[in-house]
């Protein structure tokens, strides 16, 4: 398949010396767009990606929700007290509950990890 674009000088430059690795560009573009429509998703990759760079117990223990989580944690809670969710809003805040659950439980093992290691 062949597509023609029309692009602004200035990306056409940065783009060009990244030729050979075009359709990766656009299959993780494509990834990042589709995960970001998902209802509730977004919280679910930071963590997700945080997780992959497998991270030391002292960087789980310090793991707190981006702004942009917290924000959208905050703007249901003030929903839900105000005018109540939507059963789209509230299958998204038990998402969240859930995502919290599992923060937890990780936090906990890194924090007996801790204590193990400094008991040798």
């Amino acid at each position: 398949m062949q597509i023609t674009l029309d692009l602004p000088e200035e990306f056409v430059s940065r783009l060009s010396l990244l030729e050979d690795k075009l359709p990766q560009i656009l299959e993780l573009g494509l990834r990042e767009l589709n995960a970001s429509s998902q209802t509730g998703f977004t919280g679910v990759a930071e963590v997700l990606e945080f997780l992959a760079t497998l991270p030391t117990p002292e960087e789980i223990i310090a793991l707190r929700p981006s702004e942009s989580l917290q924000a959208q944690i905050s703007s249901l809670l003030d929903k839900n007290r105000t005018q109540g969710l939507t059963p789209t809003e509230s299958q998204i805040w038990e998402q969240y509950q859930y995502l919290e659950h599992l923060i937890r439980m990780a936090k906990a093992k890194a924090y007996l990890k801790l204590k193990e290691l400094s008991q040798k």
